[in-house]
């Protein structure tokens, strides 16, 4: 399915769900909506499935105009964040519902209930009614049951927030894979920057009702084109220094000049990023030194997230590893220039590092 918002937009009374916005779907492919609570992304997935009328603009499928059809005459499946299952029936039956109303029967309707409930490894609760089940796997049900519907374009509205830690990480996997096929448009949206990376394919970033930039997945992280893209692509978020533009590179305000090739006049502000993961407690030749004091250490899964106080801000170092550091004590971030974003002072992208790796 070809799908196309042109300049759509949206208001309840004086209140601006979504400010005018265009975007192309890739075919068969997955796009994320990434953004904060209340970015939008629900307001927008509304309209795609024809649950709400733009007030402006128009919503084209395949080239045709659908701005004013109802869901009901759209071929279109829906997962929410409150997974919704027909609670009289059982799993098989709830799965199976979609494939009656095409006409499937008899052994192709099970083997196909069978294989949908295999690949989402609730094949041993086919005879359970949904009140029977976890919360993981009643939300596996209705992922199921939107697969079976095969439909052309499939909408999925934060269907894992819900879910304990260890079910997030295991559907995340299995829907990276069930996607892959390229059999439906994917639109799913997430909070959760790490979301996107797993889920690849596209991402559209939010913000307050505001579609802020759309692209490969991998590019729009690598290249976010403005402050704030950055922060709502990053988690933890971007650390961003003030700065001004110099002879040589950018210098940070009460710290070291960043040497960089920067086509700016002397005194220009700017706003150097850089991302936790970029920030080491180990130096390496070149890199630059900004000492401080640890304000926090918090271990979070292999990771250590270090908050440090320092001249030239608040910084955000995710270590990889467990490492243990007393509050208050001293300590010395190191970051490579290269690994480094600059931002002009309307916050629109001037450089970012060279991409040399995978997307982390």
């Amino acid at each position: 399915m070809q799908l196309t918002l042109e300049r759509v937009g949206k208001k309840v009374g004086p209140s601006v769900h979504l400010y005018p916005q265009s975007l192309t779907l890739v075919p068969g492919a997955v796009t994320v909506l990434l953004g904060a609570t209340q970015a939008g992304k629900t307001s927008l997935m509304r309209l795609m499935a024809g649950l709400d009328v733009p007030t402006s603009g128009r919503v084209m499928v395949d080239g045709a105009d659908v701005t004013g059809v109802p869901v009901r005459e759209r071929n279109v499946a829906m997962v929410y964040q409150q997974f919704i299952n027909y609670p009289s029936m059982n799993v098989f039956h709830n799965i199976a519902s979609p494939l009656k109303l095409r006409g499937e029967k008899g052994d192709a309707l099970k083997g196909k209930v069978r294989a949908l409930a295999e690949k989402l490894h609730i094949d041993v609760f086919l005879e359970r009614l949904p009140a029977e089940l976890s919360g993981g796997q009643q939300q596996r049900v209705a992922l199921a049951r939107a697969l079976a519907k095969a439909a052309p374009l499939m909408l999925l509205d934060e269907p894992l927030v819900n879910l304990d830690y260890k079910l997030r990480e295991e559907l995340r996997e299995e829907l990276s894979q069930l996607f892959a096929n390229g059999e439906a448009t994917v639109v799913y949206a997430t909070t959760e920057p790490a979301e996107a990376l797993l889920l690849g394919g596209y991402t559209a970033v939010m913000d307050a009702g505001e579609l802020l930039q759309y692209g490969p997945t991998a590019e729009v992280f690598h290249r976010p084109e403005s402050i704030r893209v950055a922060r709502a692509f990053s988690d933890p978020p971007m650390n961003l220094l003030p700065a001004q533009a110099a002879d040589g590179g950018a210098q940070l305000t009460g710290g070291p000049l960043i040497p960089l090739q920067l086509s700016a006049a002397s005194g220009r502000e700017l706003t150097v990023g850089v991302r936790a993961s970029a920030l080491r407690v180990k130096g390496r030749e070149g890199d630059l030194v900004i000492n401080g004091t640890v304000d926090l250490a918090e271990i979070s899964g292999s990771d250590t997230f270090v908050h440090a106080h320092t001249p030239v801000g608040d910084l955000v170092a995710q270590l990889t590893g467990v490492h243990n550091f007393h509050l208050g004590s001293p300590i010395s971030l190191h970051v490579s220039p290269t690994q480094v974003y600059v931002f002009d002072a309307a916050g629109a992208l001037v450089l970012a590092p060279e991409r040399t790796g995978g997307p982390r």
